[in-house]
């Protein structure tokens, strides 16, 4: 089952004074990155909310909010009179002007509003928890639903890839043949003497050179690993790159053995295939 990094889920919650609303977003990342957007007054919360985002999530770039709406009449900030007045004063004796432009005017300075800090509601507190917790499991279905799309590509490329491997098997022994014929007309081109014998051990050492069996078996191998992969019952997006890895190493040792333009123009088309793999690879969990 695959994951992809890229998610959303958001859930609400009205309580008797306030709405509360948790908010999460995420994106493809190497390790986990929360950027967290809180209210000064949840704070303290912060570490345990992180906490409980790092076990649901993983890894990925996550975006999170807190968003924090009174509704009810209550407050906890109140103007700081002793302060506005003074800045009234200091102003008026500055520029003279009226007391509803000097209002304007104090009440945008600092320290004029005044917050008594409450310690949380422990059941207000659980209640987000709750909310929290919806919000990780619709983005963690937002994730498998993007992963099942991931999945079908990967696996169209991987069989792309195994039908250009079974078109690789079937003209190598055309391949060889060809180098076999070019090696001789080179050796009838000298117009020279030469051992039977002795050449035809010294084509066998050099056809061996060329020879693509073990990377054939070992590229084959790989991409059922790939597959098998895919289908384990946890996203592996880092295990499935490194098999990535060695699927790249025997496709480059195929081409570089080929020597044969048919062949070569087979491996171009294994390596597009395998480098949108790998691009998508990067988002997957």
């Amino acid at each position: 089952m695959i994951q992809s990094m890229t998610g959303y889920g958001k859930h609400s919650l009205q309580l008797s004074n306030k709405k509360i609303t948790v908010e999460l977003k995420s994106l493809n990342s190497k390790n986990l990155d929360i950027n967290a957007r809180i209210p000064q007054g949840y704070r303290e919360k912060e570490l345990i909310l992180r906490k409980q985002i790092a076990d649901a999530l993983v890894r990925g770039k996550v975006d999170f909010g807190l968003f924090v709406e009174i509704t009810g009449e209550e407050t906890t900030a109140e103007i700081n009179a002793g302060v506005v007045k003074k800045y009234m004063e200091q102003l008026n004796a500055i520029a003279s002007g009226d007391d509803v432009k000097l209002l304007e005017l104090a009440l945008r300075m600092p320290d004029t509003l005044k917050t008594d800090k409450e310690d949380i509601d422990e059941d207000e507190f659980l209640k987000i928890q709750e909310a929290l917790e919806t919000a990780l499991n619709n983005i963690n279905t937002f994730r498998s639903e993007e992963g099942k799309v991931l999945e079908t590509d990967f696996q169209n490329r991987i069989n792309a890839i195994q039908d250009l491997l079974a078109q690789v098997k079937a003209i190598d022994p055309e391949r060889l043949g060809s180098i076999r014929e070019r090696l001789e007309r080179a050796v009838a081109d000298l117009q020279a003497d030469v051992d039977a014998n002795r050449f035809e051990q010294e084509l066998i050492y050099y056809l061996e050179k060329y020879d693509i069996t073990e990377e054939k078996v070992r590229l084959a191998n790989h991409l059922d690993y790939f597959t098998t992969t895919m289908a384990s019952a946890d996203s592996n997006g880092k295990k499935l790159g490194f098999i990535a890895q060695e699927i790249g190493r025997e496709i480059n040792t195929i081409g570089s053995k080929a020597n044969y333009a048919p062949m070569q123009q087979l491996v171009v088309q294994m390596k597009d295939e395998l480098e949108k793999i790998k691009e998508q690879l990067l988002n997957v969990l």
